[in-house]
């Protein structure tokens, strides 16, 4: 077994002395940036040490706020930033040279970065001292997430980029945070967590090595600097032995393949958000005992410990977390940390054949699916060809037969269902956040007054550079960062990269994936399809669609494969399709309902324009519409009022219930138009 040292600290006799705890974090942003700096002031004093940003999707896809597209998001889901006066804003009264801040942003990394490089320097702070991260791991974007921009080869231009800059400038910043988090949330087993999430970090290493910008000592430290952020589900045995596993791995790729002598360069550094898929909307109190167990997989095992940890909250499945409710997460961390013992020993599973075999078995089983990738060119190509995206969705397609079936029990979803009411959620706010809808209008009227007092001049020069140097090949920082200074906005720069390497979009991994559930529910759905293609001669058409800048497309995905199932021709081109485009191909297809996954909390705003869009084309009477995702409960009667027909949430885990109910919409439907 490869020793891993990382935590091992000893005292002046040469004995592992207690591990010091590791950064507190809450993942956090939301409304504007005013009230963002204002929660970060306020957690900043209740013992959290590091910030993690949350930016809204707009400024996550390369869009001011101002996009047609980017308004029913403002502030949604994180912060939104346009421009450097943002930032000033957002780190008003907080020290960056004392901060480890970090960024969880892929497509506009590189933006990201440069307006914090040049906040450093506009307020005389020497950059390089500034610590943190940007997520910047754009292949986990294309197979989970969804908030890549650019072409595979261009995006990793942008990250390799990013690492030379920073590796001779901000020494302590990682350039980007290999993220295999998504990819447990979009369904991935723990060999493909182990094995995907690698291969990211072997693409992005060769790259830099293909560039030839380091000298053999810069390269090693380069290595030092890839860091990584994962998931601890349940199965926190099993979550315990994937993080040694990962830990051994990376030393022997670090070793194996580059050839890194420092044992220091070769640790595997990494911070967590433990899962999300599992929290559950049924009986959420429940959530909090979760996120505890699935908190010890990161932090039993001393050598595979985190040295970053955020929670998610107990709500998160029904809503936007509340300020209360995040503090509650970071309670969890500091009650572990500070009042039990666990710091306070050496590795508590070292000699466990139990875990030395299971680590052994996943670590052989990640390297085939390494090799496997690698064969086919590496971790571009099995992004170009769909193969990770469909190994994904097929993983996902598992879970959710093994929940259907109860073969996987979820208390309180599918086993032990009948309980007290959580008074947890008899709040008058129904135990959950809501954004203010007005508070958007205080961050447009910010970027209107930005665009009207900035020099115009300033800002067509620093964006004709960034053109220029993004078709010749320089490294696209100086440029960024002057565009930056000159108050360039999100949408601008982006666009500027987007009329070079143009834009995106990957395979959707549905195409000849199957749900493998046979129920009574599976029968009663087919029975009612066969009775309508004997009454109309087709089967009937669902367009499944995900509007609006939302890339956590699992939900979208797992429907469109189970209607195939049950028996549905469906219509599915994947994400962040405007409503026009949703509407347009529902009646090219001829399409019997629309189904619509939204998750990000701007389900009001893009169900509106939905609605606006079938009245136009003459058709919101003869296409039903129904909704699925995180859609709090007091949002309902105004959707229902709308017009849509049916709401489905996570509590709606049986794909073929959900089918069911979709049949019995459009058959109501059909008797409605034929009388």
């Amino acid at each position: 077994m490869t020793e891993n040292k990382a935590h091992q600290i000893l005292d002046k006799n040469g004995e592992v002395s207690a591990d010091r705890p590791w950064i507190f974090r809450t993942y956090a942003g939301h409304t504007n940036v005013w009230a963002t700096n204002q929660l970060y002031r306020e957690n900043l004093t209740k013992g959290q040490t590091g910030l993690s940003i949350a930016l809204d999707l707009p400024t996550q896809c390369g869009y001011s706020s101002d996009h047609a597209l980017a308004r029913p998001e403002i502030g949604k889901v994180g912060v939104p930033i346009n421009s450097l006066d943002d930032f000033q804003v957002l780190f008003d009264n907080i020290p960056l040279e004392e901060m480890n801040t970090s960024m969880t942003i892929n497509g506009s990394a590189m933006w990201l970065l440069s307006l914090y490089v040049a906040l450093a320097e506009e307020r005389g702070v020497d950059v390089s001292q500034l610590k943190g991260t940007t997520q910047n791991d754009v292949i986990k974007e294309y197979l989970a997430r969804g908030t890549y921009i650019y072409p595979p080869e261009d995006s990793m231009r942008l990250i390799v980029d990013m690492y030379e800059y920073c590796l001779h400038n901000i020494p302590s910043w990682n350039a980007s945070n290999i993220c295999s988090y998504h990819l447990q949330e979009a369904g991935a087993t723990p060999v493909q967590e182990l094995a995907f999430a690698l291969i990211t970090a072997i693409t992005i290493l060769d790259a830099i090595k293909e560039r030839d910008c380091f000298s053999e000592e810069e390269f090693e430290r380069c290595v030092g600097r890839i860091s990584f952020f994962v998931n601890a589900g349940m199965r926190f045995v099993e979550e315990v032995c994937k993080m040694r596993a990962f830990c051994e791995m990376w030393d022997e790729i670090a070793q194996q393949r580059y050839g890194v002598k420092n044992p220091k360069y070769r640790r595997f550094r990494y911070g967590v958000q433990v899962n999300s898929l599992g929290l559950t909307a049924e009986q959420p109190e429940n959530n909090a005992w979760r996120i505890i167990i699935e908190t010890l997989g990161v932090t039993l095992s001393r050598k595979a410990r985190c040295r970053a940890l955020q929670l998610p909250a107990w709500n998160e499945a029904l809503s936007l977390p509340r300020p209360w409710d995040q503090q509650w997460s970071l309670r969890i961390q500091q009650i572990l940390a500070y009042e039990t013992d666990l710091l306070e020993y050496p590795d508590l599973l070292d000699g466990s054949h139990v875990v030395e075999s299971k680590v052994k078995d996943l670590k052989e089983q990640a390297y085939v699916e390494i090799d496997k990738i690698l064969s086919m060119g590496g971790g571009l190509k099995a992004v170009e060809s769909g193969y990770m995206k469909s190994a994904l969705v097929g993983s996902q397609s598992e879970r959710m037969r093994r929940l259907t079936n109860g073969e996987q029990i979820v208390v309180g979803k599918n086993k032990w269902i009948e309980g007290i009411a959580s008074p947890l959620v008899s709040d008058a706010d129904g135990g959950i956040f809501m954004v203010d809808a007005k508070a958007a209008e205080r961050t447009l009227e910010a970027l209107a007054e930005t665009k009207r007092t900035r020099d115009p001049k300033r800002v067509e020069a620093a964006l004709e550079k960034l053109a220029a140097d993004a078709r010749s090949g320089e490294n696209l920082m100086p440029a960024s960062i002057e565009c930056a200074k000159a108050r360039v906005t999100t949408g601008e720069w982006s666009d500027k990269l987007r009329e070079v390497f143009g834009e995106y979009r990957p395979p959707t991994g549905v195409d000849g994936q199957s749900m493998n559930i046979e129920n009574e529910s599976l029968q009663q759905v087919r029975g009612k399809i066969e009775t309508f293609i004997k009454e109309h001669g087709y089967r009937p058409r669902i367009v499944v669609g995900k509007p609006g800048l939302d890339g956590h497309s699992n939900g979208a995905e797992m429907i469109a494969v189970a209607a195939r199932h049950a028996g549905f021709d469906v219509i599915y081109f994947g994400i962040r399709l405007s409503t026009t485009e949703i509407v347009q191909s529902a009646l090219e297809e001829d399409a019997d309902i629309i189904g619509i996954s939204l998750l990000s909390g701007s389900h009001n705003e893009i169900v509106d324009q939905l609605f606006t869009e079938l009245e136009e084309q003459g058709v919101k009477d003869a296409i039903p519409v129904v909704l699925g995702g995180i859609i709090p409960e007091p949002d309902y009667p105004g959707l229902i009022d709308r017009g849509v027909k049916r709401i489905f949430t996570p509590r709606d885990f049986d794909p073929m219930l959900v089918m069911d109910q979709i049949m019995d919409v459009i058959i109501e439907n059909k008797s409605k138009v034929a009388h």
